[in-house]
């Protein structure tokens, strides 16, 4: 009996040992992101676990209060829980993002890739346009399109998409050209390997694996320039809970009611350091994978 106690408290010791020293392999702010990031993809997911109110409920009695237990984040104008309507947006200001952050990418995908194995007049008519776009703001960029197609989720897509696109094209044809210089692209030329086999074989894979990194990272980035066109009043309509919504709508009541350009912004903030701490960790993870011999 006692040799069987002492067996499961040496494998519940060794469980914790294990499970100690996996958790030191992680630095704390990794930890932290990730606990931020969990939440607001299970905001966006299922708003409704979350929730502590009805995010369109009006209270006509209480209108602009503050922060309380009653309600964690205040109220707006319209007596509407604060922190519902945050997480009621999550999902849409997640699919803005994600929405492009993924175009601005098949496009950089498309026209780095053409650049960097084209070569010749077409490499240099797409490298100029490439730095002229990526001279201009990406704010004006966005701003362009979203004058030309009207305001909408659909149209906050396109626009934030195009606008970040020229950079990522020029990180895309860059890769292309350094990969197209590796002996293995080479040695695959030499021995007869078909262009499109070369293409989709070698250069295709290790000239786009940043991008996973780059996706990852863009995110945060796309969430705050969709934020920003819809604070100007050129993203969604109200009544839409979006996050650059919410902040358009509070900031005629900011010098009475601080919170509700605080509160969303902080949402904001907090996703976009949090996608963009464990964009940077998988970067160096990566990085450090490549360095090993």
């Amino acid at each position: 009996m006692s040799f069987a106690t002492s067996s499961a408290g040496h494998a519940k010791a060794f469980i914790i040992a294990r499970v100690l020293t996996g958790a030191r392999r992680f630095p704390i702010p990794v930890y932290v992101a990730a606990f931020f990031t969990a939440f607001f993809l299970v905001a966006g997911m299922a708003p409704k676990l979350l929730q502590t109110h009805d995010p369109l409920a009006l209270g006509l009695m209480s209108p602009l209060k503050a922060p309380s237990r009653a309600h964690w984040l205040g109220t707006d104008q319209s007596g509407r829980d604060l922190y519902s309507r945050i997480v009621a947006g999550t999902g849409q200001s997640l699919s803005i993002g994600l929405g492009a952050t993924a175009l601005s990418l098949a496009i950089a995908l498309i026209l780095g890739v053409t650049a960097g194995l084209s070569g010749g007049w077409i490499d240099n008519v797409l490298s100029r346009l490439f730095d002229a776009l990526f001279a201009l703001p990406t704010l004006f960029l966005a701003l362009l399109f979203v004058s030309l197609l009207g305001t909408s989720v659909s149209t906050l897509i396109i626009a934030v998409g195009i606008g970040t696109s020229p950079g990522y094209a020029r990180m895309v044809r860059v890769q292309v050209l350094r990969v197209k210089a590796t002996g293995y692209v080479e040695a695959a030329k030499a021995l007869g390997h078909l262009p499109k086999d070369i293409l989709f074989k070698h250069i295709l894979p290790n000239a786009i694996s940043p991008l996973a990194t780059m996706f990852t990272l863009g995110i945060g980035q796309a969430i705050i320039w969709a934020s920003g066109l819809s604070f100007l009043g050129l993203g969604v309509a109200p009544p839409s809970s979006e996050w650059g919504a919410l902040l358009n709508a509070g900031r005629n009541y900011v010098i009475y009611a601080w919170w509700l350009e605080v509160m969303p912004g902080i949402a904001i903030a907090a996703f976009a350091l949090s996608v963009t701490v464990l964009g940077q960790y998988v970067q160096q993870r990566l990085e450090r994978r490549i360095e090993l011999p």
